[in-house]
């Protein structure tokens, strides 16, 4: 799953204060590691999994070998750590902002640029629905 920069910062935000639910040790990535981590996707959607001094792959091995296996993203890669995410297809927990979201921010900022142009304060303008 290919993610705009927009909602890679998303994720990065929503997983700063997540703690690693997996951490690969001597063994590295085996079997039951991966088993783990694609429990752990399931059940979180968005991990962070904690790669061991240790452990015999490097960081960038593991970056290409975990969204292989468990048809994942890594969003973030920091230090010894990587977050990852896998969107639950049957119930997701996390929305990602779209470009939809983008756009209607785009087109407001867009208005409210215009307005100011003309003179008109930005409290002077109604919020849409409230009359």
């Amino acid at each position: 799953m290919k993610l705009t920069g927009k909602q890679i910062r998303f994720l990065r935000a929503l997983g700063h204060h997540l703690d690693p639910v997996v951490q690969l040790g001597k063994n590295g990535l085996t079997d039951q590691a991966t088993h783990a981590l694609d429990e752990a996707l399931t059940r979180h959607e968005l991990i962070k999994l904690r790669i061991g001094t240790e452990c015999p792959e490097g960081k960038a091995e593991i970056a290409e070998r975990v969204p292989a296996a468990l048809s994942a993203t890594v969003a973030q890669a920091l230090g010894r750590t990587l977050l990852i995410y896998r969107r639950n297809p049957k119930k997701p927990v996390i929305k990602l902002p779209t470009t939809d979201d983008a756009k209607k921010a785009k087109r407001e900022a867009e208005k409210k640029a215009r307005l100011a142009a003309k003179g008109v304060p930005a409290k002077a303008v109604p919020a849409k629905g409230t009359d």
